[in-house]
C-alpha cells in the first residue's frame, strides 16, 4: 500500500497514482485542471469548527487528531474514508493539500489510518 501527502502546489508526478484533494476548500490561485485531482472527497475534511480550533493555536497536535478521528467515525465521513481504503489496495493514492506545513496536518492523520 502506498499512502503519501503532498502539496497541491507541487506539479504531479506519474507515480501519484488517484489524487485526492483532502481540504474542505479549493486552494487560492490555483486552477482545477492545474491541479489534477481525481476526487476531492469533502466529507473526510475536518469541520470548520475544529479547523478554527487547531489553527487558532488553541490546542495541541495530538489533540486536534484525537478530536479529527472522532470526526471520521461519523458515518459519511467513515463510509468515504472506507472507499479511499479501497482505492489504496488498488494501488498508489496521494493526499493533496494547500498547507504550508502538511507533516502535522489532518492529511497527516489519514494518511497514517489508510496504512493500517
Amino acid at each position: 500500500m502506498s499512502v503519501r501527502v503532498r502539496r497541491i502546489y507541487d506539479p504531479s508526478e506519474p507515480d501519484d497514482g488517484l489524487r485526492v484533494l483532502v481540504d474542505r476548500l479549493w486552494p487560492r490561485g490555483l486552477a482545477k485542471e492545474a491541479a489534477q485531482v481525481d476526487e476531492w472527497p469533502k466529507g473526510l475534511t475536518p469541520s470548520a469548527e475544529l479547523r478554527r480550533w487547531f489553527h487558532g493555536d488553541e490546542g495541541s497536535y495530538e489533540e486536534f487528531r484525537r478530536r479529527y478521528e472522532a470526526e471520521l467515525a461519523a458515518p459519511e465521513a467513515a463510509e468515504l474514508l472506507d472507499g479511499l481504503r479501497e482505492s489504496v489496495r488498488k494501488g498508489p493514492v496521494t493526499l493533496l493539500t494547500a498547507s504550508k506545513k502538511p507533516e502535522q496536518n489532518h492529511a497527516t492523520v489519514l494518511a497514517e489510518l489508510l496504512q493500517e
